[in-house]
């Protein structure tokens, strides 16, 4: 595992094209793998708990953190809302002899990507369609009308950065999404 020291495996999409889902699997199924918990000033949702889904941070704390370059990438998502990645977060996974799994935003990842030349693998998975992207989101029954119309055009913003990536993964069956995913993480780091 030494070899993949350093190395980082990008997940990006728009919000409810999959991404959580491809990365539950991916960690699932290989230990070698490491959620890399980001950082977030939003309120835990349903049972999420600090340090386990996200670090939650009062917007002061963030803010801090952003002062004390405490970040490799951070960004204000939505009005309010800041998400980031915190440098501390992928030496501990290194440290651990793993590789980190960043489950980021469209911005992040492109950043993130120019910090680690050659030593990352960035993987976009896209919804099929924005329509189907947007009924998604109404399923979840977790969205306002108007959070899921900002995530709608959020989307369809970021899917126009999609060539930024090494690859794109359409998710029409979460299934084949997975395994086509799979495939590229186990190519990059010679598994």
């Amino acid at each position: 595992m030494q070899e993949n020291k350093g190395k980082i495996i990008i997940i990006t999409a728009p919000s409810g094209s999959g991404k959580t889902s491809i990365t539950h699997y991916l960690l699932n199924k290989y230990p070698g793998l490491c959620f890399s918990i980001s950082a977030t000033t939003r309120s835990p949702r349903g049972s999420e708990q600090h340090g386990v889904e996200y670090y939650f941070l009062s917007v002061e704390e963030f803010q801090s953190k952003i002062n004390e370059h405490a970040f490799i990438e951070w960004e204000m998502v939505y009005e309010g809302k800041y998400y980031g990645t915190l440098k501390e977060e992928l030496e501990r996974i290194w440290n651990d002899g793993r590789v980190p799994v960043l489950d980021i935003d469209v911005k992040g990842a492109i950043h993130v990507q120019g910090e680690f030349p050659g030593k990352c693998l960035s993987i976009f998975i896209q919804p099929p369609s924005v329509e189907e992207l947007k009924r998604r989101l109404e399923s979840r029954g977790t969205e306002t009308p108007e959070s899921i119309a900002t995530r709608v055009n959020k989307a369809s913003y970021e899917l126009s950065f999609n060539h930024h990536f090494h690859h794109i993964v359409v998710n029409e069956q979460l299934d084949k999404a997975c395994a086509q995913t799979e495939d590229l993480i186990k190519e990059f780091l010679g598994w």
